[in-house]
């Protein structure tokens, strides 16, 4: 590996928007359904996450000839994902936006808005509960929505680019 790698932290880079469709069957969004008219970036509202990767289950395939108990890969299941976001004194847009049944998808773009990278995942998702996180301690009010993973995500999407 070359010292050239340059490596970032998440927080102030990775992207997180919340997209009621997406147009195409492979479900990666253009430019137009990313922007502000389409999309809502949840980014600047999100304290903590959760999840949001793809786990495999082997299948343990043992045979008789080794004491060795091989195995082959088996289904893939999108871990519990979650995303913990601040409340809004005012406004109750993204409670609304994230209410308990609402389809849509979960667009990460990892490196953030970078043309071209290969590092936009698109998770289908349905809110399966939000609700208030109540604690007595001096921090900001929160809420925590939870959702379910409702089709196979596009992991490594080309980022799409931006219009002229």
């Amino acid at each position: 590996m070359s010292n050239t790698q340059q490596r970032f932290m998440r927080r102030g880079t990775t992207l997180f928007y919340f997209l009621q469709k997406i147009a195409a069957a492979d479900n990666v969004p253009t430019r137009p359904e990313l922007g502000p008219t389409n999309a809502t970036n949840l980014s600047d509202s999100i304290s903590d996450v959760e999840g949001w990767s793809l786990e495999n289950t082997p299948i343990d395939t043992p045979d008789l000839g080794s004491t060795f108990a091989s195995s082959i890969p088996g289904e893939d299941k999108a871990d519990n994902s979650s995303l913990t976001c601040y409340e809004d004194k005012v406004s109750e847009a993204i409670e609304t936006l994230l209410s308990k049944g609402v389809t849509g998808f979960i667009v990460i773009l990892r490196k953030g808005d970078v043309p071209g990278s290969k590092s936009m995942d698109v998770f289908p998702v349905r809110v399966g509960s939000r609700s208030p996180s109540y604690s007595t301690a001096s921090e900001p009010a929160k809420f925590k929505v939870t959702f379910g993973i409702t089709d196979e995500p596009t992991l490594d999407a080309a980022v799409p680019a931006k219009t002229v």
